[in-house]
């Protein structure tokens, strides 16, 4: 239950103050008040909530925070600040914003592979699904494995997904990557490295017979990017209210 508080200006809060000024609706601020993101409001002699401007500061965290990593594990981050000193808060925090630079960094470095397939394919004359092949040009599961810095064991997987097609030498049955395996093979580890999805990789691989194969890749890429800067600006507008969670009702110098 949830009463009225009176008052001009309120350092008291009702639920249904509460909703309004955070956007959530009364049943979603009181799902969060027992999932632990925002803390235990008082209550009065008859169950009447009662929430104090804190409760807004963690809400409107909890909607950056959520933004920026996942609805998952902003309950788990927000439930935790309050048990953890200002440093270790603080270092948690930190660590959504590193997570996001590296996320960032991933898609820049496959973009860049995306790059210089693309300069490769451009010097050598290449057109996909058009190569010229030679003997030399072929590679074995370890040689490609080891060019690429994944394990053979990662090649058998995009082969048993669809994603790379090898030759195989029927008498040994070992597997045999001619030039177009090759250069899908060096498609999926950009993207998979980027913390693509092996759907969304199919659909880019499946592609690579069109001459929009890898500019396809890039187009994903891109919009990798403009996510992971979604999520960080809603990280970054989330920083008051998460800096306000962080030091209510603590001293930074506790151990």
């Amino acid at each position: 239950m949830d009463g009225p508080v009176s008052g001009a200006r309120r350092t008291t809060l009702r639920t249904a103050d509460v909703a309004r000024e955070s956007g959530y609706s009364l049943q979603q601020v009181r799902d969060l008040e027992r999932l632990g993101v925002i803390p235990p409001a008082a209550r009065s002699g008859n169950g009447y909530r009662s929430f104090a401007p804190i409760h807004l500061h963690a809400l409107r965290a909890y909607r950056g925070l959520a933004g920026a990593v996942g609805p998952v594990t902003a309950r788990q981050v927000l439930a935790e600040l309050r048990t953890r000193t200002v440093a270790e808060a603080a270092s948690a925090i930190n660590e959504a914003h590193v997570r996001l630079a590296r996320e960032r960094d991933e898609a820049l470095r496959a973009q860049k592979a995306l790059e210089a397939i693309e300069a490769e394919a451009g010097t050598s004359g290449f057109e996909p699904g058009r190569e010229r092949e030679h003997e030399d040009d072929a590679m074995t599961i370890t040689e490609l494995a080891g060019a690429l810095g994944v394990r053979p064991s990662a090649l058998r997987f995009w082969e048993q997904e669809g994603l790379v097609a090898p030759e195989r030498v029927t008498s040994l049955r070992a597997r045999r990557y001619g030039l177009p395996a090759i250069r899908a093979a060096r498609i999926v580890t950009a993207l998979r490295s980027a913390g693509y999805g092996i759907p969304a990789v199919r659909e880019v691989t499946a592609s690579l017979h069109r001459l929009d194969g890898l500019e396809e890749a890039h187009a994903i890429l891109r919009g990798r990017l403009d996510q992971i800067a979604v999520r960080t600006v809603a990280l970054l507008r989330a920083g008051a209210d998460l800096a306000a969670v962080v030091t209510s009702d603590r001293d930074p110098a506790a151990p």
